[in-house]
C-alpha cells in the first residue's frame, strides 16, 4: 500500500468512525476536549503506521485501542486520579487480550448513548453558537479544522481558537457528558437541531464569498441530521428538521445555473429535482406527524417545504395553505424574518398589495436593518405593481447589502432589467 493510498483509508474510516470514537472515549474519561485530543491522537498514529502495516481488519478498533493507550499513558504523566486510572487501565487490558470484534461489540454496546451524550455536550447552551457549529462539524463530522475554515471562509488560526476555547469552555464549567433530563431536554434539544440547521442553511445559501451554495455543508447536516434521527427516534422536532433538510437538499442541482449563477425557486426546472430526496423528506415528515403533539418550528417549516415539493410546476402550489403555514410559525417564533417570508406567501395567494403592506409594517423593524432580503422583497412586489423606479433603488440596495458576490449579481441584474 502506497503512502497516498493510506492516507485516503485513514480519511475514510476517520469520517466514519470518529464520532462514535470520540463518544465512546468521552464516556470513559468523561471530558469531551480529553476525548477528542485522545480520537487525533490514534489518528496520527494510523497515519504514521497504517502505510507500513497496512489498514487493520477492523478499524474502528484499531483506533480506539490506540486512543486508550494514548489516554493511560496521559493519565500517568499527568498523576491524575488513581480510580480513574484503574478503570482505565482495567479496560485496556480486556482489550488486549479479547480479540478485536469482542473490543467493536463493548463499543456498540454504548455507542447510542454515547453519540447522544456527545450530541448534547458539544451543542451545550453554555457554549455561543459559532463555538457550537464548529465543534459539532469537528467532533460529530469529522472535518478537519482547515475544512471547517474554508467553509465558513475564516482563517484557520481562528477556528482552531474557537475550538480550543469552546473544550476549556465545556471543561470550566462542568458540562456533563449525558442526556439531558426531561426538565432539560427541550432547551437542549432545540440548541441541537439550531446547530445543525444553521450548518445546512450555510450550506444551501451560503451568506459570503463567491458561492451560491456550499453543497458539503448541506451534506454535513443531513448525515448529523440523520444520525440523530435514529438515536432520538420519538422526537418529533428531529424528524421535522430532518425532513426539511431533505426537500430542501432535493433542490440543488436546480438552485444553480450552468455558470454558476443563482436560479430562484419559482425557475427552478423541477426534473433536476431529486425525488428520491423528496421522498425521504415527505417519510420523515410523516413520521414526525404520526408522533403527534403541536407541530413545532421545523414540522411547520417542513410543511411548507412540502407544498412545494408536491407542486409539479409552480402555479400548482397551494399559496394559501403556505401562508397559512407562516402564520402559525410566526405564531410560534415571533420572527420578523417568518413575517417577511409570510408576505411572499401572501403575495403570491392574494397579489403584490397584500404582500407589501406586510412588509411596509417590516421596514422599520430594527433586528431587519440590514438585512437584504428585505428591500429584496419589496422591490419585487413593488416591480410586480408597476412601480419600477421604487423597485430599482429596492433592488439595487439589496445588492449594496448582501455578502454574497452571486447574489449580489443576480440582484443588480433584476435592478437593471426593469422597464424606465
Amino acid at each position: 500500500m502506497t503512502v497516498s493510498d493510506a492516507h485516503a483509508a485513514v480519511e475514510a474510516v476517520w469520517r466514519i468512525e470518529s464520532a462514535r470514537l470520540t463518544a465512546g472515549l468521552a464516556r470513559m474519561v468523561r471530558d469531551v476536549g480529553l476525548a477528542e485530543d485522545l480520537a487525533q491522537e490514534a489518528l496520527v498514529a494510523a497515519l504514521e503506521q497504517w502505510p507500513e502495516s497496512g489498514v487493520p481488519d477492523n478499524p474502528g478498533a484499531w483506533l480506539m485501542a490506540t486512543a486508550k493507550h494514548r489516554g493511560i499513558d496521559r493519565m500517568r504523566r499527568a498523576k491524575m486520579a488513581e480510580r480513574k486510572h484503574a478503570q482505565l487501565g482495567r479496560e485496556l487490558e480486556i482489550a488486549r487480550e479479547g480479540a478485536e470484534p469482542d473490543l467493536d461489540a463493548a463499543i456498540d454496546d454504548h455507542i447510542g448513548d454515547d453519540l447522544l451524550s456527545l450530541v448534547f455536550t458539544i451543542c451545550h447552551p453554555v457554549l455561543p453558537t459559532e463555538a457550537r457549529v464548529a465543534l459539532t462539524l469537528k467532533t460529530l463530522g469529522g472535518l478537519t479544522t482547515k475544512e471547517i475554515a474554508r467553509a465558513f471562509l475564516v482563517p484557520e488560526a481562528t477556528l482552531a481558537q474557537r475550538i480550543v476555547r469552546a473544550k476549556k469552555t465545556l471543561g470550566d464549567a462542568g458540562v456533563h457528558f449525558e442526556v439531558p433530563g426531561p426538565d432539560e431536554l427541550a432547551e437542549r434539544l432545540a440548541s441541537v437541531l439550531e446547530v445543525i440547521y444553521l450548518v445546512f442553511n450555510e450550506g444551501y445559501s451560503a451568506t459570503a464569498g463567491d458561492d451560491w451554495m456550499r453543497p458539503a455543508l448541506c451534506e454535513d447536516a443531513l448525515r448529523l441530521g440523520r444520525m440523530l434521527a435514529e438515536l432520538a427516534p420519538n422526537e418529533r422536532e428531529v424528524h421535522g428538521l430532518v425532513g426539511l433538510m431533505e426537500i430542501q437538499a432535493s433542490r440543488a442541482r436546480a438552485r444553480v445555473g450552468p455558470g454558476g449563477d443563482p436560479v430562484l425557486l419559482l425557475d427552478q426546472d423541477r426534473a433536476r429535482w431529486d425525488w428520491v430526496l423528496v421522498g425521504r423528506g415527505l417519510k420523515a415528515l410523516d413520521r414526525a406527524e404520526a408522533l403527534g403533539g403541536a407541530p413545532g418550528t421545523y414540522a411547520l417549516q417542513g410543511a411548507i417545504a412540502a407544498c412545494h415539493a408536491r407542486a409539479r410546476a409552480p402555479q400548482d402550489t397551494d399559496w394559501p395553505r403556505i401562508a397559512a403555514l407562516y402564520t402559525s410559525l410566526a405564531g410560534l417564533t415571533g420572527s420578523p424574518v417568518v413575517e417577511l417570508n409570510r408576505a411572499v406567501a401572501l403575495a403570491q395567494a392574494f397579489g403584490p398589495e397584500a404582500g407589501l403592506e406586510l412588509v411596509n409594517e417590516l421596514v422599520s423593524e430594527p433586528s431587519l436593518e440590514g438585512y437584504h432580503l428585505l428591500p429584496s422583497v419589496r422591490g419585487d412586489l413593488l416591480a410586480r405593481l408597476s412601480r419600477y423606479d421604487e423597485a430599482r433603488a429596492e433592488l439595487g440596495r439589496a445588492a449594496e447589502l448582501t455578502r454574497n458576490e452571486r447574489e449580489r449579481e443576480l440582484l443588480s441584474e433584476r435592478a437593471r432589467s426593469l422597464p424606465s
